[in-house]
């Protein structure tokens, strides 16, 4: 659903590195689509931003090859550290800060990198600032306003309950101040950062084995906020985590907006 930074959804707990690791199954095959059509190939310096899981990073560096660079870049860097190899560089870096890590970049890419940011316009202009003239930038983030369903074909008990426990983990991300619309606003904050050529597209997953993974991981996760906020109780919470296991359930997520453009 959405990202593991932040108190409601911890990135050091078990639950979360499931999350992400579900998260890259549905959407990685997206990111290399579009990776794909920018045309990333040997020598290339990439930029990786806001990393939270090594696949997209070991793409990149089997594209780029030994000649090339990716450089990543988050405010948590152990997991990606213990692994990283050249063209693989590794350094701590808030976007937040204001000012690119270095630039002349060919591709800046970030994925799910804006939530929580105080200024989200400042970031997207930082991504551009780092590219070289002609360079790419490919920002892609979830929209849970836009799918609020866990199971869009609502047709029986199973359903009506795992929809109401989606409402509730929503219900949760806005009393901590998330914004669930943050994927739609990607071709605005581009063409602001004065990006040509900016376009867009959605990939909405529905009945994925990972849809299941995501949904289980994240439950247990927030479950004791949610019993705690009055929003489930842990029988209905078990009886989900049940149904959720049996396969019946046809599950959703938020979809992931992709959003590029290049540097003039």
């Amino acid at each position: 659903m959405m990202r593991t930074d932040g108190n409601l959804l911890d990135h050091r707990q078990t639950e979360a590195t499931e999350r992400l690791d579900a998260f890259a199954a549905l959407f990685d095959p997206t990111t290399f689509r579009h990776l794909e059509a920018v045309g990333v190939g040997p020598g290339w310096r990439c930029w990786e931003m806001g990393a939270g899981s090594p696949s997209v990073v070991s793409w990149l560096a089997k594209k780029v090859g030994p000649t090339g660079r990716v450089l990543v870049t988050a405010t948590d860097t152990a997991r990606l550290a213990r692994t990283a190899r050249p063209p693989v560089e590794v350094l701590d870096h808030d976007i937040t800060a204001g000012s690119p890590p270095a630039e002349g970049f060919d591709l800046v890419h970030a994925r799910l990198p804006l939530t929580g940011a105080a200024d989200r316009e400042r970031a997207v202009r930082t991504m551009a600032k780092a590219l070289r003239p002609g360079g790419h930038l490919l920002v892609e983030d979830t929209d849970p306003e836009l799918q609020p369903l866990l199971c869009p074909d609502e047709y029986g008990p199973e359903q009506r309950l795992a929809n109401r426990l989606r409402h509730g983990v929503r219900t949760l991300l806005i009393d901590l101040g998330e914004d669930l619309a943050q994927g739609r606003t990607l071709p605005r904050l581009l063409r602001q950062a004065g990006l040509s050529g900016v376009r867009a597209d959605a990939y909405f997953p529905l009945a994925a084995p990972a849809c299941a993974a995501l949904e289980s991981a994240t439950v247990r996760l927030v479950r004791d906020r949610l019993v705690t906020a009055g929003l489930a109780t842990g029988q209905e919470i078990d009886e989900h985590l049940g149904n959720i296991a049996s396969g019946r359930l046809d599950l959703s997520t938020a979809p992931l907006i992709s959003a590029w453009g290049r540097k003039r």
